[in-house]
This record gives C-alpha cells, sequence and structure tokens, in this order.
C-alpha cells in the first residue's frame, strides 16, 4: 500500500455480505418456513412493504426455536471464506472492526465473537423466554442510527469510516461515512450507491479494496 490506510472503522453488514446466501432463507429452510420468507421478500422488493415490517417477517421465522438452534443454523450457512484473517489484517492497519446489520443481537453476537469484531450493532426486538426466541415487537430497522452509535463509542468522524454491504438499507449508509463498498450485490442501484462495486468470496479481498479506496472530501 502506497499511502496509510485511511479507514479508521470499517463496518460491515452481515446477510448477502458475509454471507454468500441470505441467512434467514436458511432459517426458512431449516423450520420449515420457505414460503413465509419467499412471500415477504417477493413484496419487500416490491416495494409493497417497508424495511421494519419485512424484517419483522423475517424475525418471526424463528419464533418458538430456542437461541442453539437459531445458531446452528447461522453456524452452517454458508459465508466468505477468511473472515477472521480479514478483520485480523484491519486490525493490523490500524483499523476498529464492527457489524452494522438489520440481525437480532444473538446472531450479531455469534459472528462478533466468531471473527472478531470489536463491536456491533443490531436489532433488540425479540425476548427469549424459557430458552425460546419470542415474536418480535416494535422492530425498527435503522442502521443510521446504529452507525452514530458506533462512530461515537469508536470516536471517530464520519468521513474516517467505510461500510461493507449489499442492500438498500447499506446504501444509505454509503452516503453518510467517508467510503462505501457494494460486496456481492444483486441489486444495480446499490452498486451505483457505493464507491467500489466487488465481486468476491474472500473477505482479505476486501481489505485490499478499502486499501485503494480515497475518503470522499
Amino acid at each position: 500500500m502506497d499511502r496509510p490506510f485511511p479507514w479508521r472503522l470499517v463496518t460491515v453488514d452481515i446477510d448477502g455480505t458475509l454471507t454468500r446466501t441470505h441467512g434467514w432463507k436458511e432459517m426458512a429452510v431449516a423450520f420449515g418456513r420457505l414460503e413465509a420468507f419467499e412471500r415477504t421478500n417477493r413484496r419487500f422488493f416490491a416495494h409493497e412493504i417497508g424495511e421494519d415490517p419485512h424484517l419483522a417477517d423475517l424475525l418471526d421465522l424463528v419464533t418458538g426455536h430456542t437461541v442453539p438452534e437459531v445458531l446452528a443454523v447461522v453456524e452452517r450457512t454458508p459465508k466468505l471464506r477468511r473472515i477472521r484473517d480479514g478483520v485480523g489484517q484491519l486490525h493490523d492497519l490500524g483499523a476498529r472492526v464492527a457489524l452494522l446489520t438489520h440481525n437480532p443481537m444473538y446472531v450479531v453476537d455469534w459472528y462478533r465473537t466468531t471473527y472478531g469484531f470489536d463491536d456491533a450493532e443490531g436489532v433488540d426486538a425479540q425476548t427469549v423466554e424459557g430458552g425460546r426466541i419470542g415474536p418480535p415487537l416494535g422492530v425498527r430497522a435503522d442502521k443510521s442510527e446504529g452507525l452514530r452509535a458506533l462512530l461515537a463509542r469508536a470516536r471517530v468522524g464520519p468521513s474516517a469510516a467505510a461500510h461493507v454491504g449489499d442492500g438498500w438499507s447499506d446504501a444509505v449508509i454509503f452516503r453518510q461515512v467517508g467510503g462505501g463498498i457494494a460486496l456481492n450485490s444483486p441489486l444495480a442501484e446499490v452498486n451505483r450507491a457505493a464507491d467500489l462495486a466487488l465481486t468476491t468470496e474472500e473477505f482479505p479481498d476486501v481489505v485490499a479494496a478499502l486499501g485503494r479506496l480515497a475518503p470522499r472530501p
């Protein structure tokens, strides 16, 4: 790298970004709810429902199941290769690395501890009682609020932060930080909103791309 690494905070989405398939589709298949998953996806991508009801539908796929049952699905969901290696490389470059996602915290915490992320912001909209996950209540999908919390805890300004994601909510975050990478996104508008569109199955490739990316003024 010819110049200093420009990012002090790198935030990363989970589903479709760190995973090679949608993690909630894997949940739906595992728990016999594929029709419900496909129905809410159709409605969301047709703009019939917004992010909050769509996320509530996804979270409801695991209602009544235990956290260990859900995490067993998370563990076997296909993911990018060498995620922990890439997180370690970012640490070596002086960056803090955080998850910024609409996943519930029991999923987020698994990714954070498994791969060595420093921090995380997810959705806290389900209780766990008697060992089982309750229905989603008061779901609010707001990555912008999560970003503000991560920036504050890292004591980093937005221009020194970069975000990596694949969805519409990630495109919103691209505009709020100094740089954005659309990773393996099937959505043309997300790729256009990013400073760089990248296709790879190796997370260290994201680190290399971030090194080439200059912060926007």
